[in-house]
């Protein structure tokens, strides 16, 4: 019976597992289609993302309200324990990368119908695609669970932050350039700023698997310190 008990539980586990990537993978597409909606100013296209953004609200309430049955049903202790963590607070990461991705695509229908395709955006895209594949990578390593590679996509998130500040150069540049763009520019500018946030998401996520492949809290932590961790001399 004990036995029986353990596997319901460990398929259980496995199940919420599955149900993070397959949230994981939606937002991942949200990400990418407002990117190409906001570079082909495909406004049909924005307006999807923001009509899928509740099916990603919908997947962190389902889950989470499983992650808590869980709790009070099985009442896991040790590495169970850390991994309903990390599920719990990794959804709340996607939801808000997914709030980002949405705001992205408001932005593309908005700019598309005020103004159309501007060069800038070239450097937005190449931001996005950045981040995206940090989302990608991070969500690579929970599946696997490798918090070595979580650390490894974690170092990625300072150069999203150098890049940030990189465009903004770059925009502050056009509005210098050419006063008559300064308002267009401000909206691109809360455009890379979703950017950057999905950056830091993206690292919250590493710092899950660490905490629940070490056992050790890396939030705050530099990477230098998040290596240590995980590799201890």
């Amino acid at each position: 019976m004990s036995q029986h008990i353990s596997k319901q539980f460990d398929n259980e586990l496995d199940n919420i597992r599955g149900r993070v990537m397959a949230m994981g993978g939606l937002v991942e597409k949200q990400i990418t289609d407002a990117l190409q909606a906001l570079t082909d100013s495909d406004i049909e296209l924005g307006q999807t993302v923001i009509t899928n953004e509740p099916s990603v609200n919908s997947y962190e309430v389902s889950i989470d309200e499983e992650c808590t049955q869980i709790l009070a049903r099985r009442q896991p202790a040790a590495k169970d324990l850390r991994l309903i963590t990390a599920v719990i607070k990794t959804i709340t990461d996607l939801e808000r990368i997914g709030d980002e991705a949405e705001k992205v695509a408001q932005m593309a229908i908005y700019l598309t119908e005020k103004q159309g395709t501007k060069s800038y955006y070239v450097g937005i895209n190449a931001m996005g695609n950045y981040v995206s594949e940090m989302v990608r990578d991070a969500l690579d390593a929970f599946a696997r669970m490798d918090s070595a590679a979580a650390v490894k996509t974690a170092a990625r998130e300072p150069e999203s932050d150098e890049q940030y500040a990189a465009i903004l150069r770059q925009l502050i540049t056009y509005m210098m350039e050419d006063p008559r763009s300064i308002s267009a520019v401000i909206d691109a500018v809360w455009t890379v700023r979703s950017l950057e946030r999905i950056g830091d998401h993206a690292r919250n996520i590493c710092e899950y698997v660490v905490y629940f492949v070490e056992g050790k809290d890396v939030r705050h932590l530099t990477i230098e310190e998040m290596e240590k961790k995980v590799n201890p001399e």
